[in-house]
């Protein structure tokens, strides 16, 4: 491959960018108009307008970014995540078009992208899965026979998208019925797919996902787990690799878990396997992401591995260059997504302009970000403004340094995650490893956040003072006064 367009914005634009870049191979980057000035488009060696900044009129655009690909005379094609990644009919056209998709094939994601269907396909391969039930229901009544057999509490899922969109958690007959009618409706409204299926809901869950690579040669390998067990409205902000709480033996499990997954369609490329663990480190087949995820980094630093690089090459029909025996786990690795949302009102999203954005640098330090001062964050798009990763020889030392990373960045203009970050790498559950997908309901209050500003105030104004009081005891010559050696003359 000669030149790669990124089908995507933002820091995942960019950071694919860079790998591509190293490889020796041209970028071409795709704008909307709002993005006209950001630093992937400026980065990118070819850059192309594809509309107005709404995403169904720009980045969701395949047919015209696989036309003006082939203007240009583009090799290949890095979906990133979100917008097309995941989408099977986008894929086959770039193929069609005589274009090296970098992802896995349409027909992996076809089966991966639906969790009915992925339930089906590794039901053969002896992997846990949640109990329930693996066919789509539309009707309550027969809906709550199941419930009645699986026990409540239980959990209505859509079998298309993510994100916790048309997920619903039902503690009791008499409330089904509303909340399967909302999952449907939800469903519909984000997948253009309204079907649902009903599950055992696990108390007191962990999040665990392993990262994969598989390549067109046989080889496919686990690169170890990562956890993303802090979520809010099921959606991840802090991630780390590896889990503060698996053995050796339930990682070797998992992992081999995972690659039963991958081959079971068929799969090529970088993609994660995820799985809910209970309490006593039992643990479940969820589904898989058939792309690359926004906390790959932590991976990347415990492995050595840059995953974007290996799907390229992957995709040019290379054979990995390593083998399972050469994969071992170096270090910790913690990331904090800093999203432009305010915790202290549920997390609803921030609209503003990066009046100050000063972000903190060092060896063990990395900062994934497709935004630089001065930018407005639109309202178009993901409201997560950068990924702040920090990197130790044991988990609490990468602790450590995530919290003097916070400490030392400053974001101003708009609300965002960062103070609620600060929160979690000081609680006690959270350095104990002790915790599940419940940290935010069952630990955090925004009242917390006002009393930990109102903390960095009066320490603030401590050392105001402070500075004052020293500085008023300095010898200090008035401003007009002469010196009597200025007065002479000869």
């Amino acid at each position: 491959m000669k030149k790669i367009l990124v089908a995507n914005r933002g820091e995942i634009a960019l950071r694919v960018m860079k790998s591509i870049r190293k490889m020796g191979i041209k970028t071409v980057a795709v704008y909307s108009e709002a993005d006209r000035l950001a630093p992937h488009v400026k980065y990118a060696d070819e850059a192309i307008l594809l509309g107005p900044p709404p995403s169904n009129q720009s980045y969701l655009l395949g047919d015209k970014i696989i036309e003006e690909a082939l203007k240009i005379g583009v090799d290949g094609i890095h979906p990133g995540y979100g917008f097309l990644s995941e989408n099977a009919a986008f894929a086959r056209a770039v193929v069609k078009a005589g274009i090296t998709f970098i992802g896995p094939s349409p027909e992996s994601m076809e089966v991966m992208g639906s969790k009915l269907a992925a339930k089906d396909a590794v039901k053969n391969y002896n992997i846990p899965m949640v109990p329930g039930i693996d066919e789509a229901i539309e009707d309550p009544e027969k809906a709550k026979i199941i419930a009645k057999e699986i026990g409540f509490p239980i959990l209505i899922k859509a079998s298309a998208g993510g994100g916790g969109k048309g997920m619903r958690i039902v503690e009791n007959v008499e409330e089904l019925e509303e909340q399967m009618e909302r999952a449907i409706s939800e469903a519909i409204s984000s997948f253009g797919d309204g079907a649902v299926f009903i599950e055992k809901y696990i108390t007191s869950p962990r999040h665990i996902e392993i990262q994969i690579l598989a390549d067109e040669h046989g080889n496919t390998y686990s690169l170890f787990e990562r956890e993303c067990s802090i979520q809010r409205r099921h959606q991840k902000v802090v991630e780390e690799a590896p889990s503060g709480v698996l053995t050796p033996a339930v990682r070797a499990a998992m992992g081999a878990d995972a690659v039963k997954v991958a081959e079971a369609c068929n799969y090529v490329g970088a993609g994660t396997v995820e799985f809910l663990i209970d309490s006593e480190l039992n643990y479940y087949f969820l589904e898989m992401n058939t792309r690359l995820q926004v906390e790959h980094p932590v991976t990347e630093w415990i492995t050595g591995i840059d995953l974007v690089e290996q799907q390229i090459r992957v995709a040019r029909g290379e054979a990995l260059a390593f083998s399972e025996e050469d994969l071992k786990i170096t270090g910790h690795a913690m990331e904090l997504r800093i999203y432009a949302e305010d915790p202290m009102n549920g997390f609803l999203p921030s609209v503003g302009t990066l009046d100050v954005f000063q972000f903190p640098e060092g060896p063990n330090i990395r900062l994934d970000s497709g935004y630089t001062e001065g930018m407005e964050i639109p309202i178009y798009y993901d409201p997560m403004i950068a990924k702040l990763v920090t990197y130790g020889d044991t988990r609490e030392a990468a602790c450590d340094q995530m919290r003097a990373a916070i400490r030392q960045f400053k974001i101003e203009g708009l609300a965002t995650t960062l103070l609620f970050g600060q929160f979690v790498f000081q609680h006690e559950a959270f350095l104990s490893a002790q915790f599940d997908t419940g940290f935010v309901k069952q630990y955090f209050q925004p009242e917390m956040l006002l009393e930990e500003k109102k903390k960095e105030a009066e320490v603030a104004a401590a050392f105001a003072i402070w500075l004052q009081e020293a500085d008023n005891k300095k010898l200090k010559v008035p401003a007009n006064a002469e010196s009597s050696w200025s007065k002479r003359k000869g």
